[in-house]
């Protein structure tokens, strides 16, 4: 009996001095390139925002606070669009009924919308031209209107052109940061001296979570320009409507006259 337990000791012994040999041979940067492979990682995306490198960080702000302001354009332009939509009907209904340029102007004279601009600069241009309504007088009133109306459009658009910006520089952004963390990535493998999945992989997520980002920042803004650009464009139609109903009420008005000398005659 003394002879197989003296050959199982042996057989332990000698896979100890397996182990040792081995441990010996292994350099040191392996030993610890595999202690950083079982270290746990939280690949959370606040984790990795946490884990990620200065520059990747501040890109992921960067984007972040772009997506922020593409949805707060949105709000705010989609209330002041339709607040504005809603007062131009209402100044065109009121143009298209039986009403006359001067009472039109006394109705609108302590309002600053759109269409009260239009009529109070067609009524501001009647009267520098002492009530003469012949072809020069629409002329100059067709100018004056398309003015008004160029000037409504290029407010109603303001903020529009931050949306245009967001949707194209967002995705180039996020992959500078992505190639950022990559580089930074494989900086990290030469140094650890091991390509285990376990430390590749953090360091790739980490970088390629700012294209994430700049995708979510970017996406949106193209879909909502597009959006406020149809509101813009329909409101600037709008706003041609009224100005054809302004210079079809002059033309009525010059006409007026000549109808009332020849009922008198």
């Amino acid at each position: 009996m003394r002879k197989p337990q003296g050959a199982a000791a042996g057989r332990a012994g000698a896979a100890i001095a397996a182990v040792a040999f081995i441990a010996a041979a292994l350099p040191g940067d392996a030993w610890a390139a595999a202690d950083l492979a079982t270290l746990p990682r939280d690949l959370s995306p606040w984790g990795m925002f946490l884990g990620a490198d200065a520059v990747v960080r501040t890109v992921m702000v960067g984007l972040a606070l772009a997506s922020l302001a593409a949805w707060t354009v949105w709000l705010a332009k989609s209330i002041e669009l339709r607040r504005s939509v809603a007062v131009a009907q209402r100044g065109l209904e009121r143009l298209e009924s039986d009403v006359t340029l001067q009472q039109a102007a006394a109705e609108t004279a302590d309002q600053h919308d759109a269409v009260a601009q239009m009529i109070q600069t067609v009524d501001r241009e009647a009267s520098l031209s002492g009530g003469a309504h012949d072809d020069g007088f629409r002329e100059r009133v067709a100018l004056r209107l398309e003015r008004v109306e160029a000037a409504e459009a290029r407010r109603a658009a303001i903020g529009t052109g931050l949306l245009a910006s967001i949707g194209a520089v967002a995705p180039f952004v996020g992959l500078f940061g992505t190639v950022w963390g990559i580089m930074n990535a494989f900086i990290g493998i030469s140094k650890a001296n091991t390509t285990n999945l376990a430390v590749v992989a953090p360091g790739i997520a980490e970088a390629l979570l700012a294209t994430a980002l700049g995708l979510v920042a970017a996406i949106p803004a193209v879909v909502i320009y597009n959006h406020l650009t149809r509101r813009v464009t329909a409101y600037r139609a709008l706003l041609g409507d009224a100005s054809t109903q302004l210079l079809l009420m002059i033309s009525r008005e010059a006409t007026r006259p000549a109808q009332r000398a020849r009922m008198v005659r």
